[in-house]
C-alpha cells in the first residue's frame, strides 16, 4: 500500500522505520507537528518524526492544522491507501479521514477500551496495572473509540517508569502496526468493534498531578513517581523550593517516619508517608540536573524533623 504516516514523539520512531524497512509498503510522505522551540535557546526543532522522515528522504508535511486546505489538497494528490498513525497529537477532521481508501489507523499504547485518551501508559502504572499493552484500530470521529485490528500485551514490571513501558511498547507496536498494514493489504484482518464495558479515560496528566501527597500509602507515593517520569516528573517542594523526584524505592520495613518526614544516612535518603517509607534515589533541585538523593542530602544538611511538602509551598 502507499502510506502516509503521521506521528511527532521519538516513540512514534520505531513505528516509522518498521514501515520504511518493509517491502510490501511506501511511506509516501509524513504527517508531523510543525517545528517547535527547544533547548535553552528557544530555537526551532523539528520533530523526531520529521528528522527521521528527511533522512530517509520522504516529503514531510507539517500543517498548522490538519484541516488547513492546502495540506488537504496535498494528501489527496498523493491518494495514500491507508494513514497510520503514532502519537500525532492533533485532532483529524473527517475531512482528512475520509481521504485514504483504507483510513487512518492508529498505533495507541493501551488495550482498548481501556485507558482511551492522551497518556495511557502514565495511567496505567498510576493505577497499579500489572498488564498493559498496545491496540492497533480504525480511527473515526470519537476518542480512541473506533475497531481495532490487533493488539500486543506486556507486563508492566514492578519498577517501570512510564518512560521505560512506553520504549518497550513502541518497539513492540512497531511490528504489531507492520502487521496490521499487511493485513489490511491482503484482506486478511477485519477491525473488530471495542466493548461497551471496560471503557477507562487517560487524560493528559498535568504538573498538578504528579504533586505528591505524602499522607498517602507509599505504594500510591511510588505510582506517582514512576508513572510521571519522565514527565511532567512527580515533585514535592523542600523549603519552599520545587525538588523533583527522579527515582525512589519501597521501604517496607521502616514505619518510623511520619508523612514526608526525611531521615539521611550516609548512602541513603528515606521519607516517611502514610504507610512505610519510601528511599529516595535521585532527586533533581530547582534549577539544576538531577542527582543522587544522598549527594542532595548531604549538600542541603537535613535537619531532625525535616520534611518534604510543608505548607507555604508552591
Amino acid at each position: 500500500m502507499k502510506l502516509v504516516f503521521a506521528g511527532t514523539p521519538e516513540v512514534a520512531v520505531p513505528a516509522l522505520d518498521a514501515l520504511i524497512a518493509s517491502d510490501r509498503h511506501e511511506v509516501a510522505a509524513v504527517v508531523t507537528r510543525p517545528d517547535a522551540p527547544a533547548g535553552r535557546g528557544r530555537r526551532l526543532v523539528a520533530s523526531p518524526v520529521a528528522q527521521r522522515a528527511e533522512e530517509a528522504g520522504i516529503e514531510v508535511l507539517k500543517p498548522v492544522k490538519p484541516r488547513d486546505e492546502d495540506f488537504l489538497a496535498r494528501l489527496r494528490e498523493i491518494a495514500p491507501d491507508c494513514c497510520p498513525v503514532v502519537a500525532y497529537g492533533a485532532l483529524l477532521p473527517k475531512a482528512a479521514l475520509d481521504i485514504p481508501s483504507n483510513g487512518w489507523v492508529n498505533l495507541h499504547f493501551s488495550l482498548l477500551p481501556a485507558w482511551r485518551g492522551a497518556a495511557p501508559v502514565q495511567h496505567a502504572i498510576l493505577a497499579g496495572d500489572e498488564m498493559t499493552g498496545a491496540s492497533t484500530f480504525q480511527i473515526e470521529e470519537g476518542l480512541d473509540s473506533g475497531p481495532v485490528y490487533g493488539v500486543i500485551t506486556e507486563h508492566v514490571r514492578p519498577t517501570d517508569t512510564s518512560g521505560d513501558l512506553l520504549t518497550r511498547l513502541a518497539f513492540a507496536g512497531a511490528g504489531l502496526l507492520a502487521a496490521t498494514m499487511d493485513g489490511i493489504e491482503d484482506g486478511t484482518l477485519k477491525a473488530v468493534p471495542q466493548p461497551t464495558d471496560g471503557i477507562t479515560l487517560a487524560p493528559k496528566i498535568t504538573v498538578e498531578n504528579a504533586h505528591v501527597d505524602w499522607k498517602a500509602p507509599a505504594l500510591r507515593v511510588d505510582r506517582v513517581v514512576r508513572g510521571c517520569t519522565p514527565a511532567p516528573g512527580a515533585w514535592t517542594v523542600f523549603r519552599g523550593e520545587r525538588l523533583k523526584l527522579v527515582n525512589a524505592a519501597l521501604v517496607p520495613d521502616r514505619t518510623d517516619l511520619a508523612p514526608g518526614e526525611l531521615s539521611a544516612g550516609k548512602n541513603s535518603v528515606h521519607a516517611g508517608t502514610g504507610s512505610h517509607a519510601v528511599e529516595l534515589l535521585w532527586v533533581q533541585p530547582q534549577g539544576k540536573k538531577p542527582m543522587r538523593a544522598a549527594d542532595w542530602a548531604r549538600g542541603v544538611r537535613i535537619g531532625p524533623g525535616e520534611r518534604l511538602g510543608e505548607a507555604g509551598a508552591i
